[in-house]
């Protein structure tokens, strides 16, 4: 049988993973009665814990939230989980590094010396983002799309009329954080980068949410970046031979598709914005290619040949 501090920890951990939780589940789950479990629940009540009793036959308990925070208890793998999130802040484009560091520097403080070993052993530089976003920006874009409430903000520069736009999405890709929103005035979809947004207060109007021309609002995202209005896809792909080992290059490829055909030749199908971004992309690897299509790919080929040539044999003056 675990220690009684030990099975409070673990009490609490099984309170915040579902909303309901029968006594006689929890003192199961714990290996104890379900008098004990009555107990251990007084306890954490006295700590400021704020947890319901649900009437039944067996009756139950409910983990709700409080009007003040209690004091937090942390496993190993959450306390753990806590200092690589904090540490990796810098990384996350948003400008709470400080804020984050405090927070590292109060649970560190009140860990057990085998534990703080553990977090302190945990050490990495992150790439920081050339721009970041202001925490005060991302809650306020935060709320209007919790709210379903129309959003109006300056956007570059400040000699143009704000956008008026109806928030539906955030989503954080590479260290940026983009809006996914209704232009009201250009009645369409666009996507905003929020460290360059200056919300206006207060929001306006209600509005009732639209269906995203994508599955989620991450798969949009992903489209729009790929030129694509909602699938995840380029709009243009195409099958080259090169000639180098597949394992030279695997580890580039990004979203395409390597097949090895010989020890030293593979089939590569890659997508770009166009068929030219497309040739761009193979080039790079500085080796022998062949074009096996579409015919577009093909042609754009032929064309980047003459530009080539062109650009390697100026005309003679005078001709």
């Amino acid at each position: 049988m675990i220690g009684s501090t030990s099975r409070m920890l673990a009490l609490l951990s099984l309170l915040q993973t579902r909303r309901d939780w029968p006594g006689q589940v929890l003192a199961e789950r714990l290996d104890v009665s379900p008098r004990t479990v009555r107990r251990d629940v007084d306890r954490l009540r006295e700590l400021g814990y704020r947890i319901g009793s649900m009437k039944g036959p067996d009756g139950g308990y409910r983990l709700e939230a409080g009007s003040e925070l209690p004091p937090l208890l942390f496993d190993d793998e959450q306390a753990v989980a806590i200092a690589v999130a904090l540490r990796s802040v810098p990384s996350v484009g948003v400008d709470i590094d400080e804020a984050a560091a405090r927070a590292l520097a109060t649970v560190r403080q009140v860990m057990p010396s085998r534990l703080r070993h553990r977090v302190d052993g945990i050490r990495f530089t992150g790439t920081e983002p050339s721009s970041r976003v202001d925490p005060s920006v991302l809650e306020t874009v935060s709320a209007a799309v919790r709210d379903r409430h129309t959003l109006r903000f300056d956007y570059g520069e400040s000699d143009v009329p704000p956008r008026r736009v109806q928030p539906h999405a955030i989503v954080a890709r590479k260290s940026r954080w983009y809006l996914i929103a209704w232009d009201l005035d250009r009645d369409d979809w666009r996507v905003f980068r929020l460290d360059r947004m200056a919300p206006r207060t207060p929001t306006g109007p209600a509005f009732t949410s639209r269906t995203l021309p994508a599955a989620d609002a991450r798969s949009f995202l992903a489209a729009r970046f790929k030129g694509s209005e909602s699938e995840d896809r380029w709009p243009c792909v195409g099958e080259v031979v090169i000639e180098l080992p597949a394992r030279d290059i695997t580890p580039f490829i990004g979203d395409g598709e390597v097949e090895e055909l010989t020890e030293r030749s593979c089939r590569v199908t890659i997508g770009s914005w166009s068929w030219g971004g497309l040739l761009a992309r193979v080039l790079r690897y500085d080796a022998p290619f062949t074009v096996v299509g579409p015919d577009a790919l093909t042609e754009a080929a032929a064309k980047l040949v003459g530009r080539v040539r062109a650009a390697v044999s100026p005309p003679v003056p005078g001709d």
